[in-house]
């Protein structure tokens, strides 16, 4: 992971970083303004000995005697003793609470913090307390009631009203939250991302399926509408994109070119059929000649996106009810041969892996310089597997952001049981720079009819 790595999340899941930067500042400002001021008061002492004459001892001496004894000081000063001093009662607990009490490091002082709501009572409490405190120790050092303390406790600093809170802290708790939230965010982002199986590159797709990518085509906002090319004379980005995806095609095996091209998905709604229509018109356009081939008979979609009558065609073929030269449609300027589905069959499998279907593709790669035939999704029925063993390649599409890659690796597992030759793979829908995606509601055994697209060519 490396910076432009979280700046990629960031952009993708910017508001996902946003709400979680809003919920914690708004969590920190919330728990400021509940939480009540206190203030902290400090006293220093100084702790000292006398020798057997009674003078001051001297600084070794008080060394040792602050490394003997200041310590347990530092202790005493919060006991029961020292506190009931204070207050009695209910009292006492909460003042061992609010005083802290600790020996400085070599040196023979002791400091006293006291926490209260009132800064004038915390500076109240830790005067009383160095006060209460040299009696304490003067009584506890004295060894009968008339001989001199062997130790004493001196007050240098006493406490001044505090003027500051030491809580709450508004910025330190803001600085906080926007780290909080921060680690958060790309905690979760970095979650999702691992989690996410989906193929959002061409390399991911590349790995998942161990073959090419041959094209990538983008996002173009008005495409669900308007899925053919052909609008705005092919000037396009998604035109672009299917011309590169007709260069790639031609250099897929020189010696082993596929006459009969097998073009699917591993799901449905990932733009198999608008793909298959736009590969062929731009072959047509190229100067090929390309027949597609409407190979769902579940869902047939290619009549609707070109426009043409789907009444009859391939089904009336391979049931011996029509001749396949009296189904074939002609459409566009370029050239473009267009073989319908015909009517729905109730056994799609079973006449798409016939030997009917065998000797239709061998006519018709006898007559065109090649065949696409749009299949139906690999995963949910085996009508594309079927297509896939009698033609000579398969072009596997992938949706970026919903095709996942146990998807993919499904896909490739069934098309190697048929002995089916996969020749390369497109990632669809890739968003542009303002990214997005879109569909086109491709469904299995829905009765309703599709919604009817215009289209600026129509034969």
């Amino acid at each position: 992971m490396d910076l432009l790595y979280f700046v990629r999340l960031a952009r993708k899941g910017w508001m996902v970083l946003v709400l979680s930067l809003v919920l914690s500042v708004t969590a920190a400002l919330v728990l400021t303004a509940r939480t009540p001021p206190k203030y902290v008061a400090t006293i220093t002492m100084m702790v000292s000995g006398y020798d057997k004459v009674g003078s001051l001892t001297t600084a070794y001496q008080a060394g040792m005697l602050s490394t003997q004894r200041v310590q347990s000081y530092a202790n005493l000063l919060t006991s029961r003793r020292v506190v009931s001093q204070l207050g009695g009662g209910e009292q006492v607990a909460r003042l061992q609470e609010a005083i802290k009490a600790e020996a400085i490091p070599a040196t023979m002082l002791l400091r006293a913090t006291v926490t209260d709501a009132d800064p004038v009572r915390a500076a109240r409490l830790a005067n009383t307390l160095g006060a209460r405190f040299t009696r304490v120790i003067d009584q506890i050092e004295r060894p009968t009631r008339d001989s001199r303390p062997a130790v004493r406790v001196t007050v240098v600093d006493s406490a001044d009203v505090p003027k500051v809170p030491v809580t709450p802290r508004p910025l330190v708790n803001l600085g906080l939250a926007l780290i909080i939230g921060l680690l958060v965010a790309f905690s979760t982002l970095v979650l999702r991302d691992r989690l996410d199986t989906t193929v959002k590159s061409s390399e991911a797709l590349q790995e998942s399926a161990g073959s090419s990518v041959l094209g990538v085509i983008g996002y173009e906002k008005d495409a669900r509408h308007h899925p053919l090319i052909v609008r705005e004379n092919g000037r396009s980005t998604r035109s672009e994109a299917f011309r590169s995806l007709r260069t790639n095609l031609q250099f897929i095996g020189v010696d082993r070119r596929p006459k009969s091209l097998v073009v699917t998905s591993c799901l449905p709604n990932e733009g198999k059929s608008s793909t298959s229509a736009n590969l062929a018109i731009t072959l047509a356009q190229a100067g090929w000649r390309v027949i597609l081939v409407e190979g769902d008979l579940r869902s047939p979609r290619i009549p609707h996106y070109l426009g043409i009558e789907g009444s009859a065609g391939l089904t009336d073929v391979l049931i011996d009810k029509a001749a396949l030269k009296d189904v074939i449609q002609p459409w566009g300027p370029s050239g473009l041969s267009v073989l319908p589905g015909g009517q729905i069959p109730p056994n799609p499998s079973e006449l798409l892996g016939s030997n009917g279907m065998r000797a239709v593709l061998a006519e018709l790669v006898a007559d065109y310089d090649l065949v696409i035939v749009d299949a139906p999704p690999l995963l949910p029925i085996t009508d594309a597997a079927a297509l896939a063993a009698v033609c000579d390649g398969t072009l596997l599409l992938a949706r970026y952001g919903k095709t996942r890659r146990e998807h993919i690796a499904r896909a490739v597992e069934t098309l190697a049981s048929v002995n089916a030759r996969l020749v390369g793979t497109v990632l669809n829908f890739a968003p542009g720079r303002r990214g997005g995606y879109y569909g086109y509601g491709y469904g299995y055994g829905a009765e309703t009819a599709p919604r009817e697209i215009r289209t600026p060519v129509k034969v």
